[in-house]
């Protein structure tokens, strides 16, 4: 039997089942709704865990003037100050009480006024009449059942897995609203590990979602002898639900961010207007229309061109040129139609935009990978410096990848990069553009890359879709003589010609004057 091929999801056990479990309690809930019923108990459920298991070593450390009362030593620690009322011991006692919403929607509170830095973040509208709450009862059983925030389960990273599953899953559940909170993590994997993040470095995205690039930023870093908080991470929400969203999801994990003062639209109320960034990585929404152009015909940032009312595509871009640093990068996600659209002046934007020397790569995705849409997409890499010491002099040429072929399907209609998908375009990209290990030497490869000249994307009328680059793969060669094959296609033929129609009958006769009869 063939191996199967190994895919970019954890390998998932007690977390499907927990979901199941979890989605069987929802009864008739919409599942952007109980969505955040879901995650909100399981924020309680790790921040109490953390407490308690600090609570535990500090009182056994008593004899030597540990106090596990004193805040101080919470706070020290990162771990957030939970009040006993907010303990999830507390509140597992209560879940089967008629007031268990009215609980939790108090333990939250508390949690909050506490915390600082929770304000405004958490969800506390547990109480409402139609959140039936024997059903809640039965979730916070369940929710307590998984050990999150003990320093085993810490090491094991539980609640990552735990929250990164919970989001696919309804995120998938809500269909195309579920694209507005989550990009499928193979996805952000793919920007992280090509940008590759490094010590000290800052990272926006102005239309973060649940946090998903900041926290893959954070796990790249890690793994690469890196550690959380090194580097600064900045981003921007206008959905309130999703900002308190990625302020949760960031908070359980230790992630210091800055996410402006209040959810905003990154157009109209840009909350770091005169900041600028190492790297910029983002997902945003796909051909939006009426973004706010009327109300910003003057905008500083477009300098390559007033983008059309109907379609923020190129709005976008230029917002990310806009918060780059003399030498940062970019990597995010577009639909198809950016790399050849020329309406409403868009071609002449990328123009301009190729013209500068931006564009340092571009790579063509396959279909199926996101919930929220079925449009093909693509993955534009920008730059403002092709010469840099950090990398080889790249001026004037741009490195294309058509990754359309790619991907494994995890159901019926969901694609997902295989880790050897990601090795094979990420290996590609730093080895043509030389990053200091070298060990990868860069050769262009029919039907999957090729580095492009300037003059050459000229030549396509400035067209940035990598298949017209990259050409057709050449196809296995089986062994069998071309003149074989075509005596033999002409022998078919000559049997079919008697009964079939005009077309069959044309093909036979321009065969034969090539001289196949």
């Amino acid at each position: 039997m063939a191996k199967a091929k190994q895919t970019t999801s954890a390998n998932i056990g007690f977390e499907e089942k927990l979901f199941t479990m979890a989605d069987k309690l929802r009864n008739n809930m919409d599942a952007a709704e109980y969505k955040h019923v879901v995650l909100g108990l399981i924020f309680l459920k790790y921040i109490s865990d953390s407490f308690m298991a600090l609570h535990d070593e500090l009182t056994a450390d008593k004899k030597n003037g540990s106090d596990p009362e004193d805040r101080d030593e919470y706070t020290s620690k990162n771990v957030f100050w939970v009040a006993e009322k907010a303990r999830w011991s507390f509140i597992q006692k209560k879940a089967k009480e008629p007031s268990i919403g009215k609980i939790i929607d108090d333990a939250m509170d508390i949690i909050e006024k506490e915390n600082p830095k929770l304000k405004g973040v958490l969800n506390k509208n547990y109480a409402r009449p139609d959140l039936d709450k024997t059903k809640l009862g039965e979730l916070v059983d369940l929710v307590g059942t998984i050990g999150l925030g003990d320093k085993e389960n810490r090491s094991k990273d539980v609640l990552g897995r735990v929250y990164e599953y919970f989001l696919t899953k309804f995120a998938s559940a809500e269909g195309k609203l579920g694209g507005q909170f989550y990009t499928p993590s193979s996805v952000v994997r793919l920007i992280v590990e090509m940008l590759a993040p490094t010590k000290n470095q800052s990272v926006y995205d102005p239309a973060c979602g649940s946090g998903g690039f900041f926290v893959q930023s954070e796990k790249f870093l890690e793994h690469h002898a890196g550690r959380i908080g090194d580097i600064a991470v900045y981003g921007q929400e206008s959905n309130p639900t999703t900002w308190r969203l990625c302020m949760m999801n960031l908070a359980i994990r230790g992630i210091e961010a800055n996410l402006g003062k209040e959810p905003a639209d990154s157009f109209l109320k840009d909350q770091h207007p005169h900041e600028k960034f190492d790297l910029v990585m983002a997902n945003p929404p796909f051909n939006m229309k009426e973004w706010g152009q009327t109300a910003l015909q003057n905008d500083k940032r477009w300098d390559y061109g007033m983008p059309p009312a109907n379609n923020a595509n190129y709005a976008w871009v230029q917002h990310f040129i806009h918060h780059l640093k003399p030498n940062g990068m970019a990597g995010f996600v577009l639909a198809n139609g950016s790399m050849s659209s020329n309406t409403s002046g868009e071609g002449e934007i990328r123009k301009k935009i190729v013209d500068a020397d931006l564009v340092d790569c571009m790579v063509a995705m396959p279909g199926q990978l996101f919930y929220s849409t079925q449009i093909p997409v693509c993955i534009w890499f920008l730059t403002r410096s092709k010469d840099n010491s950090r990398f080889k002099n790249r001026k004037g040429k741009t490195l294309f990848i058509d990754a359309r072929k790619m991907g494994t399907l995890v159901d019926r209609v969901h694609r997902e990069l295989t880790e050897d998908d990601l090795k094979k375009i990420t290996d590609t990209y730093h080895a043509w553009r030389g990053d200091k290990d070298g060990k990868v030497k860069y050769e262009d490869v029919k039907g999957f890359c090729k580095s492009v000249e300037l003059s050459e994307i000229v030549e396509h009328g400035y067209v940035l879709t990598p298949g017209r680059f990259v050409g057709a793969e050449d196809l296995e060669d089986d062994g069998v003589d071309f003149e074989e094959k075509m005596q033999g296609l002409t022998a078919k033929l000559k049997v079919q010609v008697a009964t079939s129609d005009k077309l069959t009958k044309d093909i036979f006769k321009n065969l034969k004057v090539l001289g196949y009869e």
